[in-house]
């Protein structure tokens, strides 16, 4: 049987939901900014054309954002999030085999529906998606995973195929007209640093990466470039991740908007990554062995003194009890904290994760205590769902911060936040 992979990919993603609830910010350069409202992280189309980069410093951007009259917004992850779950929730209807590959992205396994005219049916995916969310999508189809990443950039960078790219529909010679038009580091997996060492063997395009000699791919570059090769010729060598396979690293961090000096700000703020992380860890059925915390001032603000220090702590027992994990960190933290420094930044790490299902008990170890621990988790889980996320948190996160990163241009929590939710009159 055939096999028919395809990727849908949300366009300019975090600047199309924010369209989608403020219409007036349509056909218009639009970007979106990262955490402290620092680089460029979402540009619309229009954004792009005045020659903004995606990463860059918006300080750096003022005086065309001025000219052109660019309008820059925080980032609203809440509302990206959901928007996602929104997204990822109808394409789940178009296919019994589906990999949420990013938030922005899925994998589709098309295979047994050949029956279909492929093209319509990912148009009717284009139309759900747009009438449901108000997001546009671009979807892209091929024979491997790697070709479907080559379809969808295909679709979304020709107006001929409008928005949707079936490679099994494009004959030979366009396909390998398209292929010689894309740069090798369009290619799935393939970064600046591999796309410099394949240009420096004469690979220079998509096509030149299709016709290369695997074997010898494989000698320079190893089994990975190997299965990409056989990827863009059609051979399946990358299945569909329909269970997201558990994490093996959890870090949790962020800048300050504004610098921190004193021990309990930055006690609050460990605290409160920890939380996170902890929850992500228990959300994953996990259980941690290794904590890490760091601290650091700025690296930009030259003019300061500098100064950074992290610290790790296996546990006696692994643990998935946020009480614990942030009983361990804030003993790290004590330990590396030095007063009279302007901190930027601080974070925790979980690593070492293993299935709470095969955890070995100390001996001395009280099961009471564990099944006490479990159920008080649950418990604080199921309320910070229903009720929302902090609703019940450790003393230590504190409730005032200072600290906390600048949102200057947020938009509303349109879909996770009751007051937020937009009234229409008549």
């Amino acid at each position: 049987m055939i096999r028919t992979i395809a990727l849908i990919d949300v366009n300019n993603f975090y600047v199309s939901c924010e369209r989608a609830f403020n219409p007036r910010l349509k056909h218009q350069p639009v970007v979106v900014l990262s955490n402290n409202d620092g680089c460029v992280i979402s540009r619309s189309n229009e954004a792009k054309a005045l020659g903004i980069k995606m990463g860059e410093p918006w300080f750096r951007c003022q005086a065309i954002a001025k000219q052109y009259g660019i309008q820059a917004l925080s980032s609203n992850y809440a509302l990206y999030a959901d928007m996602s779950n929104r997204v990822m929730a109808i394409l789940a209807d178009f296919s019994p085999q589906q990999e949420v590959y990013s938030i922005d992205e899925c994998f589709l396994d098309l295979t047994g529906f050949e029956k279909k005219d492929l093209l319509v049916y990912g148009k009717s995916m284009r139309e759900r998606i747009l009438k449901w969310t108000g997001l546009p999508v671009c979807v892209g189809m091929g024979s491997t995973k790697t070709q479907a990443k080559l379809a969808n950039n295909i679709a979304k960078k020709n107006i001929k195929f409008n928005s949707i790219c079936n490679l099994y529909k494009v004959v030979d010679e366009e396909k390998n007209h398209l292929f010689r038009a894309m740069e090798v580091g369009e290619v799935w997996g393939v970064g600046r640093r591999l796309t410099l060492k394949l240009k420096a063997h004469g690979i220079n395009t998509v096509l030149d990466l299709k016709q290369a000699n695997p074997t010898y791919l494989r000698r320079e570059f190893g089994v990975v470039m190997e299965k990409t090769v056989h990827e863009l010729n059609g051979t399946l060598c990358i299945e569909l991740e329909e269970v997201t396979p558990p994490r093996k690293q959890i870090l949790s961090s962020r800048s300050f908007g504004y610098s921190v000096r004193d021990y309990q700000s930055l006690a609050a703020s460990i605290t409160l990554y920890m939380s996170r992380a902890a929850e992500k860890l228990r959300s994953q059925g996990s259980l941690a062995n290794l904590i890490q915390v760091y601290i650091r001032t700025s690296p930009f603000k030259l003019d300061q003194a500098q100064y950074s220090n992290s610290m790790t702590i296996p546990l006696a027992t692994p643990s998935d009890d946020t009480r614990q994990l942030v009983k361990v960190a804030l003993l790290a933290l004590k330990e590396i904290y030095r007063p009279r420094y302007n901190y930027a930044k601080a974070g925790v790490s979980l690593s070492d994760i293993i299935p709470k299902s095969s955890i070995q008990f100390d001996f001395f170890a009280s099961p009471e205590n564990s099944s006490r621990s479990t159920a008080l988790m649950t418990i604080m889980d199921k309320i910070n769902v229903k009720m929302g996320r902090e609703s019940i948190k450790l003393a230590s996160e504190g409730f005032d911060r200072p600290w906390q990163m600048k949102q200057g241009s947020k938009s509303p929590n349109y879909t996770t936040s009751w007051k937020d939710i937009l009234s229409a009159q008549a």
